[in-house]
C-alpha cells in the first residue's frame, strides 16, 4: 500500500475564475474537496509543493492527507486540469475517502525476472497489451504496482489476469473475461532468433558434414 502523504492548504472564500486567477498569482493551486455527506469545499495549496509531488509520479494513486486550518481530510486525486502548454497544474479535485470506500483505480504493472524467461532469451520480446489494471479496491489499500513473473515464459506464451494473485479486497473491474495482460512473441522480421542449446550443437554439426561434402567434392574434381 502507497505511504499516505500530507498537503498543507489553505480555506478558500470565494469560488469563480477571478478567485481561481488570484491564487494562482499569489502561488497557489485552487481545488476541491468533495464526496462523502459533507458539502464541497473550496481551497488553495501550495503550487510548488503540490508540482512536486505530481511529479513522483503516480499522482492520481496516492493518497493524501489535507490539513487545513487544524483540521484533516483524506482524500485521492480524481482529476487534474493542465494548462495545455506548460502543462503547470491549473486546478484539482481531491475526493474525500474513508477506511471503507471502495474505488475504480489504475494500479501500474511491473514486469520482473526476464531473465528466467526462456523466450526472451531465446530473443522473444515481450508485448505490454496492459500497462496498467483497472482495479476495485479499498482506498486505504491500494497498490503500488502489481508485479509479474515471468519466470518460464516462452515465444507464444501470455500472461492474463486469473494468472495473476491480486492483493486482499481487490478484483478487476472487467469480470467478464480472463483478458490478457502480456505475451512473449517471436522476433520481429529481420531479427534472429537464438536458438536454445541442442538445437545450436546440431547446427554446428550439420554446418561441419556440409563444409567436408564441399572439401571432397573439391578433390574429385581435381
Amino acid at each position: 500500500m502507497a505511504e499516505v502523504q500530507t498537503i498543507a492548504a489553505q480555506a478558500r472564500e470565494r469560488a469563480g475564475k477571478g478567485s481561481s486567477r488570484a491564487a494562482r498569482r499569489a502561488g497557489f493551486t485552487p481545488a476541491v474537496i468533495y464526496g462523502g455527506k459533507d458539502a464541497p469545499e473550496i481551497i488553495n495549496v501550495d503550487a510548488n509543493d503540490l508540482w512536486i509531488k505530481y511529479l513522483k509520479g503516480g499522482f492520481t494513486n496516492t493518497l493524501f492527507k489535507i490539513e487545513i486550518g487544524g483540521r484533516s481530510e483524506q482524500v485521492l486525486p480524481r482529476d487534474v486540469q493542465l494548462h495545455p502548454v506548460t502543462d503547470w497544474i491549473l486546478h484539482v479535485d481531491f475526493l474525500r475517502v474513508g477506511a471503507d470506500t471502495r474505488i475504480a483505480i489504475e494500479v501500474p504493472v511491473h514486469f520482473e525476472n526476464m531473465e528466467q524467461s526462456p523466450g526472451i532469451k531465446r530473443g522473444g520480446v515481450l508485448n505490454i497489451v496492459r500497462h496498467e489494471i483497472e482495479l476495485w479496491c479499498p482506498a486505504g489499500a491500494i497498490p503500488e504496482r502489481l508485479d509479474i513473473d515471468l519466470t518460464g515464459l516462452d515465444i507464444g506464451d501470455g500472461v492474463h489476469i486469473n494468472d495473476i494473485t491480486l492483493p486482499e479486497g481487490a478484483e478487476p473491474t472487467i469480470r467478464d473475461r480472463n483478458f490478457t495482460i502480456a505475451t512473449i512473441a517471436a522476433p520481429s522480421t529481420g531479427e534472429k532468433e537464438l536458438p536454445e542449446e541442442g538445437e545450436e550443437a546440431e547446427a554446428e554439426g550439420e554446418e561441419a558434414a556440409a563444409e567436408e561434402g564441399e572439401e571432397a567434392e573439391g578433390e574429385k574434381e581435381e
